[in-house]
C-alpha cells in the first residue's frame, strides 16, 4: 500500500467543489479569525490542492497540511506555508493532545486499513469542542444504486490495486472501505464524536452531461456522490 500511494501517478486531489463546500462548513463553524486564530490540521493533505482551495475561506486561521507521503508533501509545500509528515498509526500524529481546533479529513478514510484507530487519533489531537470535517465517497450514490441493480460494480469500489474490473472509470485510487450516509453517521458517533450535520457534494468524475443532475442530488445527502460530515469532539468532562 505504501508503494502504491508513493507512486506520483496515483491521484491525490479530489476536485474543488467538495473542497469549497467543506471549507464553507468549517468557516461557519469556526467563525472569523478576528475572534481568535484557530489551528486546522488537513490530515491526508495530498498535494495541498484542497487546503489551498479552502484557505481563502479560512483566512487568518493556521492551516497545517499533514501527510506521510514524501512525494505528496513536496508538492504540498508549494501551496501551503506548513506541511509536515505524520501518520495516524505507527506512533500517531506529531501533535500534542488537544492541540488542534479542527481537522479536515478529506477523502482519506476510504483508503485506511484501520479507520477506528484513525478516528481515535484525530479525537486525541482535537480540543474538546473541536471540529472534524470528514468527506468520503458515498457507496449509495444515486448512480451506484442503478449500477448495482444491473449487476455492475459500484463507482468508488475496487477489487484490485492493479486495474479496473467490473466498474466504470479508468483510475485505480486504492479505496478499501466505503460508507453510506447512515453507516458513516453511526461509525463517527461510535468513535466518540457528536455528529452535527451531513451534507452532499458533487463528484468531479461524473460525465459532463450528468453533472447538473449530480449537483441537484446533493440536496439529498444520502444519495449524493460525496458525503460531507461535520462532527465535534464532545466538550463535556470525561467525554
Amino acid at each position: 500500500m505504501r508503494d502504491f500511494y508513493e507512486d506520483p501517478a496515483v491521484p491525490v486531489a479530489s476536485g474543488s467543489p467538495r473542497s469549497l463546500r467543506q471549507a464553507r462548513m468549517l468557516a461557519e463553524a469556526l467563525g472569523p479569525a478576528a475572534h481568535g486564530a484557530r489551528t486546522i490540521l488537513d490530515i491526508g493533505c495530498g498535494d495541498g490542492t484542497a487546503a489551498a482551495t479552502a484557505a481563502p475561506l479560512l483566512s487568518g486561521h493556521r492551516l497545517i497540511g499533514v501527510d506521510w507521503s514524501q512525494d505528496a508533501l513536496r508538492r504540498a509545500r508549494t501551496r501551503l506555508p506548513y506541511a509536515v509528515r505524520g501518520e495516524l498509526t505507527d506512533g500517531g500524529l506529531p501533535f500534542r493532545a488537544e492541540s488542534a481546533d479542527a481537522v479536515l479529513f478529506s477523502e482519506v478514510i476510504e483508503h485506511l486499513v484501520d479507520p477506528d484507530a484513525a478516528l481515535d487519533e484525530i479525537r486525541r489531537v482535537l480540543r474538546p469542542g473541536g471540529h472534524l470535517m470528514l468527506s468520503t465517497p458515498n457507496l449509495a450514490a444515486w448512480y451506484n444504486r442503478a449500477l448495482l441493480l444491473t449487476g455492475v460494480q459500484p463507482v468508488f469500489s475496487e477489487v484490485s490495486l492493479r486495474g479496473i474490473h467490473g466498474r466504470p472509470g479508468t483510475e485505480v485510487v486504492g479505496h478499501l472501505r466505503l460508507y453510506t450516509a447512515r453507516a458513516l453517521r453511526e461509525f463517527v458517533a461510535a468513535s466518540g464524536f457528536e455528529v452535527v450535520r451531513l451534507r452532499g457534494a458533487p463528484f468531479h468524475g461524473v460525465p459532463r452531461p450528468m453533472r447538473p443532475l449530480d449537483r441537484l442530488v446533493c440536496a439529498a445527502p444520502s444519495a449524493a456522490s460525496i458525503l460531507l460530515l461535520h462532527a465535534r469532539r464532545p466538550s463535556t468532562r470525561g467525554a
